[in-house]
């Protein structure tokens, strides 16, 4: 709740800064409105934090963040307005808007104006009533006393590359030494060489996907089994999704594939694991079709095994699986995992290394004890703990409040993890309940999370940090460091690739989202009247009707079943949009070959994150271009994109992604005075770049991209090459070169750039057969992969040539020879990654393990 009413006392700050101009004689009540809900924003602070459940303080809550957002709207109302009222003058009198008097605009402006100022009147004399109430009805004697609880500022957040104690991921913390032998046992037992089914089984909190990964990741299984893959089911589910996991695990996956139908991918899934011993992991497995539908895809021979995690022991024995019914953890277990927690240390050290303080112990077990011996509420309890004074004054606080919130109901494990979200300070707050937002077991992109976050407006800036890499990442990992997302991948550099919410706190989230109308989900909004400020909407249908009326709408996320009869009409009213993160889905047998979006969608004015996938063709209309404040576009994913030339004008865009084949669009007027530069250039604030036509990419337009950070370049046609001579920016540190097949040696150049950290040639990038990395080449690049370059045999590595690499990973380079010698020319070189190459080189390399192999410190991992 604070956290709501904090984020519009920033944004009124700003608007009064850099919008002085615009509001005319409305200052008077913008300051009063701020300057009111500063000092409720810190009673607020402490209100939320407060240890009650008191109707009368949630009340009172809830009408003071509806009076804000009501204010939120008229101002937000009042800039579109004046922003749609511009663009018709200059295109009404387009002739005349070099010497239009100012006067004229200004008398335009005066009817919003003083529409705006009897607006903002109304809400402050109701925020004054709403105050009033406070004394009247004693509110404030429903606060009890919150000293176990955090008061943090964003400032108080660690900052992860600086202070924060790595934690141990779960894999290793948890433990599960016997289970994960006994499970591994039931998959490798010799002589059956049917295929074989293995199940966990278990409730929610236990274990189960810890325990699945801790096995699926194990030397003896990696050895044992050909190939692997690992699968998140979930309870929203296609059969096609899942053999498409399967097959981006044990395939390289095609264009080709990604078209297909499930028939035809589920034949080629069964064709591929032919003849092999696979392993195939199905995680959160909730109705036995799932099984049903993939089993006819996965061939019966050569001792392959599936494992299933499901809570429904019915499953299991519908699916003929050997069972492993996973329990709680026993009270030894659980105070080792719940010390490792709650004193997290730098190396991954023993259980009899970590020590709990005597005056501490007793109070501890008690609070294990509270956990019932269920992993996630233990980590979770650990994770909060860990954040707190380690005294008994601190510790005796939390367990009063575990046992007040397990005397509330049955769902024990609930009440804990409530409690951790309690703690949180009021900025994460909304960082946390939206991960809910995600499908239940996704994996959510990192990226894609924080560039939401900050389209909000719940990172907020701190000192010289950037927003995205500074300060919300920051946020992420204090969410990981406090157990409520899972890390499921790290980046080259160590900082979060992608993550998961466990189910629990995934309902723990949707449950607080629709108590404090945070957002709501497509299932509950039948609720009359329905006005949701963000709407959840996966996989849904018939939903057209619900849009017609959310006119306060600022989110809107998920998966729109077309056609849908007016979708784009009815979404029309929700002017306000700030986040679009929009999938259209058609039946299959009902191909959608080309879609035009509206022009309307340009009158989205505020919206800062937009991500469309659509049918195979999507054409966007010339209003694209007045998304002035979109800051990420992703249409990555799409298939064909017909953009128009205005995409040019969106000056504040950060991230840009584009999908396989585009076309850009000229108005016919402008044709005769285009020349060969598209006009990229002109977006200066552009830090991600994402192209898979390098058409798009000219000399003259990328050095001028002086915040580029990340670039990648596709060619899907195969059919050109780069020009040699393009020019990369200095400032460059990601690169990622996909399909180019260039011809010549790129890493003379790309050895020359200053700040390149990572670099990778993938899908025959580079069709030469030598690869050279100059002496005093990459004086910076720590990461190097090389996938898929199906000629290349030799690297050759000189004299202090990238003197920084730490990591290098080569996959499906088949010819590669003589590797050896050249790695141990890389003094800094800690970890190597070999995955599908020819088997003399791997030979060479596990026959020369030893002393003369350690001394250059390699670590190798070999697939």
């Amino acid at each position: 709740m604070a956290e709501t009413i904090t984020f519009f006392v920033d944004k009124l700050s700003n608007l009064a800064v850099q919008e002085a101009s615009l509001f005319g004689g409305v200052e008077g009540q913008i300051s009063l409105l701020r300057n009111e809900l500063e000092w409720i924003s810190l009673f607020l602070e402490e209100a939320s934090a407060a240890h009650t459940d008191d109707r009368r303080l949630k009340l009172w809550m809830n009408q003071i963040r509806d009076a804000a957002y009501d204010a939120e709207d008229v101002i937000d109302e009042f800039i579109g307005r004046l922003e749609h009222q511009r663009h018709r003058r200059l295109q009404n009198l387009k002739f005349l808007r070099v010497v239009l008097p100012t006067c004229v605009i200004f008398a335009d402006k005066l009817p919003l104006i003083h529409e705006l100022d009897g607006r903002m009147k109304e809400i402050n004399v109701k925020i004054e009533k709403i105050l009033a109430n406070k004394s009247r009805y004693c509110v404030e004697n429903a606060m009890m006393p919150s000293g176990a609880w955090s008061s943090s500022s964003p400032n108080e957040v660690v900052t992860w590359g600086e202070k924060r104690l790595p934690i141990v991921e779960e894999a290793d913390v948890v433990g599960m030494k016997d289970e994960a032998e006994a499970v591994k046992q039931m998959l490798l037992i010799n002589g059956e060489l049917e295929r074989g089914v293995v199940a966990i089984v278990g409730m929610s909190g236990l274990g189960k996907t810890t325990l699945a990964k801790k096995v699926y990741n194990d030397p003896d299984v990696n050895h044992h089994f050909q190939c692997r893959a690992l699968v998140y089911v979930s309870q929203v589910y296609t059969i096609r999704e899942l053999l498409m996991g399967i097959a981006n695990n044990v395939m390289r996956e095609t264009d080709h594939m990604r078209n297909m139908g499930e028939n035809q991918l589920g034949n080629e899934v069964r064709k591929y694991l032919d003849e092999k011993r696979y392993l195939i992991v199905l995680d959160d497995v909730w109705s036995i079709q799932v099984w049903n539908g993939l089993c006819l895809y996965l061939p019966e021979s050569n001792g392959s095994r599936v494992l299933i995690t499901t809570r429904n022991e019915q499953i299991a024995l519908d699916a003929y699986a050997k069972l492993y019914r996973l329990r709680p953890l026993g009270e030894k277990e659980s105070w080792e995992l719940f010390l490792k927690k709650t004193f997290p240390t730098r190396s991954r050290s023993t259980i009899s290394q970590v020590v709990c303080p005597a005056e501490l112990e007793d109070v501890g077990k008690k609070i294990t004890g509270k956990c019932k011996g269920m992993p996630l509420a233990i980590v979770v309890s650990g994770g909060l703990l860990s954040r707190k004074e380690k005294t008994p004054s601190s510790w005796e606080k939390i367990l009063r409040s575990m046992e007040w919130h397990l005397s509330q109901g049955p769902e024990s494990c609930m009440g804990i993890l409530a409690l951790s979200y309690k703690d949180l300070p009021y900025f994460l707050k909304s960082c946390f309940l939206y991960c809910g937002v995600f499908p239940e077991d996704c994996e959510i992109k990192a990226s894609k999370l924080i560039r939401m976050w900050v389209a909000e407006g719940f990172v907020q800036a701190r000192g010289e940090e950037t927003v995205e890499e500074g300060v919300g990442e920051d946020y992420l990992e204090e969410l990981i460091h406090r157990s409520m997302i899972q890390v499921v991948k790290r980046k080259w550099d160590g900082r979060v690739k992608s993550c998961r919410m466990h189910d629990l706190l995934r309902d723990l989230a949707i449950s607080k989202a629709k108590d404090s109308k945070f957002f709501e989900v497509r299932g509950n909004i039948f609720a009359y009247p329905f006005n949701p400020r963000r709407l959840i909407a996966h996989d849904s249908q018939n939903i057209s009707q619900h849009l017609s009326n959310c006119h306060r709408l600022r989110s809107l996320i998920g998966s729109i079943h077309i056609p849908q009869v007016n979708f784009w009409s009815c979404l029309r009213s929700a002017k306000l949009l700030t986040v679009l993160d929009l999938t259209l889905t058609a039946d299959p047998d009902r191909e959608i070959p080309e879609m035009k979006l509206p022009k309307e969608i340009g009158e989205f004015i505020h919206l800062k994150y937009f991500r469309f996938l659509g049918p195979r063709k999507t054409r966007f209309p010339w209003s694209i271009g007045r998304l002035i404040n979109l800051e990420t576009l992703d249409l990555r994913d799409n298939f064909y994109l017909d953009i128009p030339f205005s995409i040019w004008k969106l000056h504040q865009l950060r991230h840009l992604y584009l999908g396989a084949y585009v076309i850009l669009r000229m108005p016919i007027r402008d044709r005769r005075c285009f020349s060969s530069h598209l006009g990229i250039d002109k977006m200066t604030n552009l830090q991600t770049l994402y192209v898979e036509e390098h058409g798009w990419v000219v000399r003259r337009g990328l050095p001028k991209l002086t915040q580029l950070r990340k670039l990648y370049i596709g060619e899907p046609n195969m059919s050109s090459n780069i020009s040699y001579e393009l020019i990369f920016p200095s400032n460059l540190v990601e690169l990622m070169l996909d399909c180019c097949c260039l011809k010549q040696d790129p890493m003379l150049t790309l050895g020359k750039l200053p700040n390149l950290r990572a670099l990778k040639l993938i899908s025959n990038a580079y069709i030469g057969k030598k690869i050279t990395y100059s002496s005093g080449a990459f004086s910076r690049l720590e990461f190097l992969g090389l996938k898929g370059l199906s000629y290349l045999k030799k690297l050759i590595v000189e004299e202090s040539a990238l003197p920084s690499l730490k990591t290098l990973q080569i996959y499906s380079c088949y010819q590669m020879e003589n590797l050896l010698h050249q790695l141990q020319k890389l003094k800094s070189l800690q970890q190597v990654k070999l995955k599908n190459m020819n088997h003399s080189l791997i030979e060479e390399i596990e026959n020369t393990k030893g002393e003369e192999f350690d001394k250059n410190r390699l670590i190798t991992s070999i697939t």
